[in-house]
């Protein structure tokens, strides 16, 4: 008996071992397919085109968008290494600004507001799991496993299934196209800070093309939440590596601070 539980031991630990490779082979693939050195090197992008919101699956509002993305190289301790501008309208006249500092306002021909602490926390999770990010800034993190699922045919693709867990235990489902190697949908689950209960969070990259140098990006991107479709972005044009000014990331000098929401 014991003989048994010892090869038993053995074959569970050779199988993980094995799905532990085949995990790690399919993010390097994607890495590669992405742009590889190209792709890590990416310091800023710009992504610019049509944001439509829903709600309970029904169209709740669309938006010309223009989202700046900055990667921080030396983050602080705790912080994101990317701080984002999101900027509606065709004047810009509207924008969410998440900084670097961890601080996020909405700001408005009024002044700047400080976003709820609920949308904040929402932006954040959603980046730590985010596929892309993930290929960026984390593959190095200490505690990171990567799990293979095996192969599957989802939405008449086949894919390489690949869970992503982190030394927090926040796991990412990342579905990499078997013939392509590019990301094409990520899942993870988030508890609501409301009802507590879980939320299924889904989303799905089609359209890559290269955004310069050999770098791919998709140019559409939906997001759905317990199947209900919350986010989609249709991009016109992607660029990377632009010279963005500091004052992009940070509120226009003299703009009054408003109250937070309460």
């Amino acid at each position: 008996m014991k003989r048994s539980i010892i090869l038993l031991f053995l074959a569970l630990a050779a199988a993980s071992a094995q799905d532990a490779a085949r995990g790690k082979k399919a993010l390097e693939e994607a890495l590669a397919a992405l742009g590889g050195d190209k792709f890590l090197a990416m310091n800023n992008r710009i992504e610019s085109g049509r944001a439509y919101s829903f709600f309970r699956d029904r169209l709740s509002g669309l938006a010309r968008a223009k989202i700046y993305t900055r990667y921080i190289e030396s983050p602080a301790k705790g912080k994101l290494a990317v701080e984002e501008r999101q900027a509606f309208g065709k004047d810009e006249d509207t924008a969410v600004l998440f900084q670097g500092s961890g601080d996020a306002f909405e700001l408005t021909f009024r002044g700047a507001r400080p976003l709820q602490q609920e949308r904040v926390a929402l932006y954040q999770d959603t980046t730590l799991h985010n596929v892309f990010y993930i290929l960026r800034t984390r593959l190095k993190e200490p505690g990171m496993i990567f799990e293979s699922r095996g192969s599957e045919v989802v939405d008449n693709m086949p894919v390489e299934i690949v869970d992503i867990t982190d030394s927090e235990n926040r796991t990412t489902t990342v579905y990499f196209h078997r013939s392509t190697k590019l990301p094409v949908r990520q899942s993870y689950y988030r508890r609501d800070p409301k009802t507590r209960e879980r939320d299924e969070e889904v989303t799905v990259f089609s359209k890559y093309r290269d955004v310069g140098g050999g770098v791919q990006w998709p140019f559409a991107i939906e997001r759905t939440r317990n199947g209900e479709k919350v986010f989609e972005m249709y991009s016109e044009s992607v660029t990377i590596n632009q010279p963005l000014q500091d004052t992009t990331f940070t509120l226009p000098v003299g703009t009054p601070k408003l109250k937070p929401m309460s």
